[in-house]
Formats: structure tokens, sequence, C-alpha cells
């Protein structure tokens, strides 16, 4: 049981039965990948919904294959976590299909649960599609509810029956609860990014403390951005999961295709991004790629080189002067060497965190900026008689400098003046903005 809080719904049933189109018609957005093959849902995903005043979470699974390959088997572990979090399960069928084996293989294991279970005829797009949905009466589990989740065709009598089966809650989830790919108001959000394969899933795992993402030796096994808050010593942090990012011209695949427009999107919203990169392989020219992406997107980063403890000495030196010379844009950035997979060195990345963060989000009273500014100007004039007025900080995430000046001033002596700043407030390598406007204008 889901315990203190609002009630937990979980979506179960073999791939490919519609898990997934129907967890994003009950939150009414795209947030999970669909795709008419299986074995695209592998990690959970959980949101929050609401019908007719009932609040509740609900959560997608991936499809229960036990017995099956390895990453089957860590997918299935990942479905019966979420079944034991489960205030009601949706156990979901195809009506299109029928019964079958893994149908029934998936019934005994939910009969062995206590947990209560509704199953939903899913493809039930006309009237005699719904008269199948009585053979899964054998399923032993009362009448199955047709539902067409892709069309909408009683999705709105199946959430009746769930909210009739959960218990009425009046109590808020709070903001930095609501995982995914919603904007958890001021908890920091902090993206993991890079190429596939190279311990993403992994260092989330060993940051959030649980086997949350499945991990398997396998490139493209994240499909989804996964987020999870996290409660530190420093407040709570929710960290995001991304799926491995390739070249465009090599995604073949439409579920892969999305994949990464969520990627890019959880580097938007971020307010840290690590770059983890494969130190056995080095820097590629996909890892510089990324790297300009991020710093295109205006947020701090931080450089990870992960399996670290694998190299010779040789070997790290020559990685050392690859970042250097690919990843010279971002030479601020803080590098942490780390193993993923043992945990070494990776409490060494709570407290460089923790400044990115503070940095990105820091506000400067608009009477220190100004002091910093008039002793620039003393010290180097812009000259042709162009002269910053006044200065205020506008924004924060990232900081946002404004300067009212008398007339143009060069691009060099622009960045002279960010440079000021940046010193004189130890905003490290947090991204920052200037913004200049004329008197006048």
């Amino acid at each position: 049981m889901s315990g203190e809080g609002p009630p937990t719904v979980v979506i179960v049933g073999r791939p490919n039965v519609g898990k997934s189109t129907l967890f994003n018609r009950v939150i009414g957005e795209q947030a999970a990948i669909v795709e008419d093959r299986p074995g695209v849902t592998r990690d959970r995903h959980r949101r929050e919904a609401e019908w007719l005043g009932h609040r509740f979470w609900i959560v997608d699974t991936g499809g229960w294959m036990p017995k099956g390959s390895a990453l089957d088997d860590k997918v299935s572990r990942q479905v019966e976590d979420a079944v034991r979090t489960a205030d009601l399960v949706i156990f979901m069928v195809d009506a299109s299909v029928g019964l079958t084996d893994e149908d029934e293989r998936i019934a005994d294991w939910l009969r062995r649960e206590d947990v209560a279970v509704l199953v939903a005829a899913n493809k039930a797009d006309n009237e005699r599609r719904e008269q199948e949905r009585w053979e899964f009466m054998s399923l032993g589990f009362g009448e199955p509810l047709p539902v067409s989740a892709l069309h909408g065709r009683r999705s709105g009598d199946l959430l009746d029956v769930v909210t009739a089966h959960l218990p009425r809650t009046d109590e808020p989830i709070p903001d930095g609860e609501r995982e995914a790919v919603v904007v958890t108001g001021g908890v920091p959000r902090v993206a993991i990014v890079g190429r596939p394969n190279v311990g993403k899933s992994t260092l989330f795992n060993r940051l959030v403390g649980e086997e949350r993402a499945v991990v398997h030796d396998m490139p493209g096994t994240t499909r989804d951005a996964i987020d999870t808050l996290v409660e530190t010593e420093d407040g709570p942090i929710v960290f995001v999961d991304t799926a491995g990012m390739r070249k465009r011209g090599k995604i073949d695949d439409s579920a892969e295709y999305y994949s990464l427009v969520r990627a890019l999107r959880a580097i938007d919203e971020a307010d840290v991004a690590m770059l983890v990169v494969d130190a056995t392989v080095g820097v590629t020219s996909q890892d510089q790629r990324l790297a300009e992406r991020v710093d295109a997107a205006g947020c701090p980063i931080l450089i990870v080189l992960n399996k670290w403890e694998l190299l010779e000495s040789d070997a790290r030196r020559e990685v050392e002067a690859q970042l250097a010379r690919m990843l010279y844009f971002i030479d601020d950035s803080p590098v942490l060497k780390i193993s993923a997979l043992t945990g070494k060195g990776v409490h060494r990345l709570r407290p460089v965190l923790q400044d990115a963060i503070e940095q990105y989000r820091r506000k400067v009273p608009t009477r220190d900026v100004n002091k910093v500014i008039a002793t620039a100007q003393q010290r180097q004039p812009a000259g042709g008689g162009a002269k910053v007025l006044f200065a205020v900080q506008g924004a924060s995430d990232p900081p946002t400098f404004t300067l009212f000046v008398n007339r143009e001033l060069p691009q060099p002596y622009l960045r002279y003046l960010e440079r000021c700043i940046r010193d004189a407030f130890g905003f490290g390598a947090t991204p920052l903005k200037l913004r200049v406007r004329r008197k006048g204008d």
C-alpha cells in the first residue's frame, strides 16, 4: 500500500496492450512514449492524476515478462516493486487478441499479491469488441471493464470505477513530489545526460539510493526521462535520468526519436546538467556536441568521468588532454572522476552539485552590482564615451543582469564586465546573461 498521501494506481499487463496509452489518457498529456510494439516502456513512470475531485498517483510500468532475458527480468522486478506500493492495480488485457497464456501468468502472480485488481479490456473500439471482454472473467477479478485508451471510449467509466475503489483524500501532493516531466516548483532539477551506455542509469540509481531505472549493458535501455526526488542533507533535489543521445542521423527508430526530444526537454528544464563521459572510451565528438547543447541551454555543467578506476595512468592523462582540447568552451566546469558501479568518488558529487545550484539561483543586491560595475569602469573604461549608467540583476536561473548604457558597448568590453561580475560574486562556471539597454530605448 502507498501509505499516507494520495492513493496509488498501478497499470500492469503484458507488453503492447496499451498501458502507456491509458497512462497518457488519464494524465491528459503525452508523457510516456507510445509505439505499437512491445518493450518500449521499461522504467516505472509516475504522475499525479485527478478525476472528479479525486487525486491519486498513476504509475505506468513495463510489460511483465519474468524468466525472459536479463533485461526482461529487470523490467519485471520494476513492475513487482510498483505493485507492492499500489492501492489498486489496473490489469490491462487486449480485447482484440483475447486471453493469452501471458495474461493467465500475470493473473496467477497478482492473486498472490495483497492488492485490489480491476481488469481493463483495452482496444474495445466498438460494440462487438466490447463483447469480447467476457472471456477475461476466467481471470477471477470480476467483470472486465471495456475501454479504448487510444480513442478515449469508456475511459471516463473506467475512471469512475477506479476512484470508487480508492480512499478519498484531501491531502495535496507536495510540489517536490510531482515526478516525471513536471517542473517541481522551487526544487532544483539535475539532469543526467550523455551518450548511450555510459552509465547514466547506474549513476542515477546510485544517487537516488534504489534501483529505480532499469540498468542493463545494452545501449538504449532508458526510453523516458525519469525523475526522482531525493532528500539530501542540503534539501531536496530532483534527479532526472535521460535516454542516451546519439547523432540525429543515426536515429531510425520513432521511440528513440521521442526519447531524444524528452531528453532535450529535460536539459532545458534543468538547473544543473551532469554530462557523463565513459572514460574508457574517452571524449568523443558526440560528447562535444552534447556539451554544446547543454551550454546553449544556459545551465551549469558538471563533467563526470565514469569508469575512471579502469584506466591506467597514461590513459588518464590522455583523457584529461582530450577534455582540455574538445571541451575547452566549458573549461571552468567541475570535473569529477568516479565509478558509478562501485560508488567510488560519488560522494564528492553532492557538495559540487550544491555549489552549482546555489550559484545558478543566486540573487545579488542591486547596490552591490553597481559597486562592482563602477569599480570595473574606473579600472578600465569602455572608451568612446560609452558607459554603464545603472545595472540590476533582473532574474536568476540563470543569473541575468541588465545594463543601462548611454551608448553601445563593444562585445569585448561586455565580456570584461561579465568576468568582473563572475569573480566578484563567486558565480564559478554558471552561465551569466547580460542584457544591454540604451538610454531612451
